[in-house]
C-alpha cells in the first residue's frame, strides 16, 4: 500500500514537459518508437522505482528485466538512506561549519566562517591564505563555491561585505592537488567519491567514483563536470567518463589525456581514510565522501549523508549488473 501511495505522489508530481524532452531523446539515440520509450519508461517506474531520469542515465531501454532488477535507482537509494541514516544528524553533514569540526583532522587545512564581527580573523585568514575557496555553509552541487586570489589590487573590506552578502560565509583554504591528477585537469580540485556503509562494526566499500572538472573551477556534475569509476581494489579507471549533457570522454577534451586507465594516486590511503571517517558519526551508515589527493596524502573534503547513485553505463559494460547485488552483501535493501 505504502509502494501505491508512493507511485501515485511521484505519479502527480511528474514533469511530464522534461519527461517528454527525455523520451525524444531516448528514442532518438536508441532508434525505438517515442510511444514504446514513453509506455517502458512507466513501467520502469512503476516496477524498478526509475524516473525518466534513471531510465536515461541507467540506459534502462538496453537491459533485460533481470538486468534492470539490479540497478540503484534514485528511489532505491532513498530507501537507504531513509533505513540508515538517522534524520538527526544529517545536520551534521549538512551545515559545513559543523562537519569541518567534527572532521577537523581528516580535512587538514585551515577554515574561517565570516560574521558581522570578525572582520579582523577575515584579515588574518586572507595574510596567511592568498588563494582560497568560498562557498555557502549549506550548499550543495558545487553552487556558488568561488576560488578567490588576493593580490596588491584586492579591497578587502568590500571583499568580505560581498562574501557575506552571497552568503559565501565558509573559507577553507585551497587545496593544492597532487601532480598527477593535475596534470588530467589543472583547474578544479578533481575528487573522488567513495561511499561507505558502516554496519556497526566493520566499514565496507560500495562504490568508488572520480570526479573530474571540465572548464570550471569546481567538479560537481551539476557544474559541468565529468565523472567516471574506479576499481574498489586498486584505484585504475575503468570506463569513458561522462557529464550531465551524456557526453562520453575517454581523453579530456582540455588536456587531451587518457581518462581510462589513469591511476589515481595514493588511493589506498584514500580508502583507509573513509574508513576511519564512518565511524565518526555511526548512526548515519550510508554516506558518500569527497576525498582530495595532495602530494602528502588524501584530505576530506565533505561528507553527504544523502549520497546520489553513479553507476556505470550498460553501454560501457558487457556485464550490465547495476550496484544492487554488491548493496546485498552488507546490507538489507
Amino acid at each position: 500500500m505504502n509502494k501505491f501511495k508512493t507511485t501515485i505522489k511521484y505519479a502527480l508530481n511528474m514533469d511530464f514537459k522534461n519527461m517528454l524532452k527525455i523520451v525524444k531523446k531516448v528514442s532518438k539515440k536508441s532508434g525505438k518508437l517515442r510511444i514504446i520509450i514513453f509506455f517502458d519508461m512507466i513501467y520502469c517506474g512503476l516496477f524498478y522505482g526509475a524516473g525518466y531520469y534513471d531510465y536515461q542515465e541507467f540506459e534502462f531501454y538496453l537491459l533485460k528485466r533481470s538486468q534492470r532488477k539490479t540497478y540503484l535507482t534514485r528511489a532505491k537509494n532513498n530507501a537507504i538512506v531513509k533505513r540508515y541514516n538517522n534524520p538527526a544528524n544529517h545536520e551534521k553533514f549538512d551545515d559545513k561549519a559543523i562537519f569541518n569540526s567534527l572532521f577537523k583532522k581528516f580535512i587538514q587545512r585551515d577554515d574561517l566562517v565570516l560574521r558581522e564581527d570578525n572582520y579582523q580573523e577575515f584579515l588574518d585568514f586572507i595574510k596567511k591564505h592568498e588563494v582560497f575557496i568560498a562557498k555557502p555553509i549549506d550548499g550543495v552541487g558545487g553552487k556558488d563555491v568561488e576560488k578567490i586570489t588576493i593580490d596588491k589590487n584586492t579591497n578587502t573590506k568590500d571583499l568580505y561585505n560581498k562574501l557575506m552578502k552571497s552568503k559565501q560565509c565558509l573559507l577553507e583554504e585551497y587545496i593544492k592537488q597532487h601532480s598527477k591528477i593535475s596534470k588530467l585537469y589543472p583547474d578544479s580540485v578533481n575528487t573522488l567519491r567513495l561511499f561507505t556503509f558502516y554496519d556497526g562494526k566493520d566499514t565496507h566499500i560500495v562504490n568508488s567514483v572520480f570526479k573530474i572538472g571540465n572548464g570550471g573551477v569546481t567538479d560537481n556534475f551539476s557544474s559541468g563536470a565529468m565523472y567516471t569509476f574506479v576499481d574498489d581494489e586498486e584505484g585504475i579507471v575503468l570506463v569513458p567518463a561522462i557529464d550531465q549533457t551524456d557526453r562520453v570522454f575517454t581523453i579530456h577534451p582540455k588536456t587531451k589525456k587518457n581518462i581510462i586507465g589513469f591511476e589515481v594516486p595514493l588511493y589506498d590511503e584514500a580508502i583507509e581514510m573513509v574508513k576511519k571517517c564512518a565511524m565518526v558519526v555511526p548512526d548515519i551508515k550510508y554516506v558518500g565522501w569527497d576525498v582530495a589527493i595532495t602530494e602528502y596524502g588524501p584530505v576530506l573534503i565533505e561528507g553527504n549523508s544523502f549520497p546520489g547513485v553513479y553507476q556505470i553505463k550498460p553501454s560501457f559494460t558487457h556485464h550490465r549488473n547495476g550496484l544492487i547485488p554488491k548493496y546485498k552483501k552488507v546490507m538489507k535493501i
